[in-house]
């Protein structure tokens, strides 16, 4: 599942075709009717954590950016690029160091309502989610990289495509659509590339007895944390993903958080720069210290289990005797 800065990027694709209006569309999903779209006018598009957000209209109107609850300033990057990357033609594979499969725990601060059809009048919100290798591709589809089991060599079928009004379109692929007939209403203070991410509810959260690498999938306190931002924000603060955090003293749960916004942020630098972010223990068969990396599927019984990679001597596992 692609992580906050890939959607982050995938937002920053979207927004030049606010303002413009469905004049055909495509694609293979069977729960959203992809005609459904014939004729709308897109009139927003939010991010929040993994999640994106588009706004539907049936008759064209102002275009108010920034009036709706989760909008933001544009990233300095952002301002730079929004002239120019509508004509980009982004390898998706490039964005990202790879992904994972699995929804973490958590309601991602998010409250809506939805449905498969929006009502007549009705104010609609497209929440997008993508799974594993989802992506959106500009003014291109995307094409086979190797054939499959069978030994075809078949491109992957866009879940739905958007022609426009200013001659450009989207494709969207392995992603779940969802018709929501309100505002989102989210608190950005949850999210990890937000300006408004709020430290010290992060911190209280990370404070629990739990193994630390469950609450940091979390997505009510860490939005758009996932698998790989968990792996490198643990390694880089020398913190065994089991430790319990209230075990850690804060000045290392400081750290951690430290990790996790300064990474994030690295990371989704490096995608409007177009290079990959680099990874020291996600996937890694040693550390950079030369130590052998343990790997293991972890998560809180009955739920999710994600693969973790650590290195037991760069992060040993606190025990309870040990000083904070």
């Amino acid at each position: 599942m692609p992580e906050g800065p890939s959607v982050r990027k995938f937002h920053h694709l979207v927004s030049p075709f606010v303002g413009q209006q469905v004049v055909k569309t495509g694609g293979s999903s069977k729960k959203l009717n992809p005609t459904s779209f014939q004729s709308l006018w897109l009139q927003d598009s939010q991010v929040h954590g993994k999640k994106l957000f588009l706004r539907f209209d049936p008759d064209e109107e102002a275009v108010s950016l920034g009036n709706s609850p989760l909008s933001e300033p544009l990233q300095e990057g952002e301002q730079k690029d929004k002239a120019r990357h509508h004509q980009e033609a982004s390898d998706p594979s490039s964005w990202s160091p790879g992904g994972d499969s699995a929804v973490p725990s958590g309601d991602d601060g998010l409250q809506c309502l939805g449905g498969d059809t929006p009502a007549g009048g009705a104010e609609r919100w497209l929440q997008v989610s993508f799974g594993l290798f989802g992506s959106i591709r500009v003014n291109e589809f995307s094409r086979a990289k190797k054939a499959n089991k069978r030994g075809d060599w078949r491109d992957p079928v866009p879940r739905l495509v958007l022609h426009f009004s200013g001659s450009g379109f989207l494709a969207f692929y392995n992603c779940q659509m969802t018709w929501r007939f309100s505002s989102p209403v989210v608190s950005p203070a949850s999210d990890i590339l937000s300006e408004k991410f709020h430290r010290g509810q992060a911190l209280e959260a990370l404070g629990r007895e739990q193994p630390i690498c469950y609450t940091l999938l979390d997505q009510r306190y860490f939005s758009g944390l996932g698998n790989i931002i968990k792996n490198e924000a643990l390694f880089r603060a020398g913190i065994h993903p089991l430790s319990p955090g209230s075990l850690l003293g804060l000045p290392r749960l400081e750290a951690l958080v430290d990790h996790v916004v300064a990474f994030s942020a690295d990371w989704l630098q490096g995608k409007f720069q177009g290079t990959r972010q680099h990874t020291q223990i996600y996937q890694k068969e040693q550390c950079p210290a030369g130590h052998q990396v343990v790997r293991e599927s972890l998560g809180p019984p009955g739920g999710f289990q994600r693969l973790t990679w650590w290195c037991p001597q760069c992060q040993p596992r606190l025990s309870a005797d040990e000083p904070k």
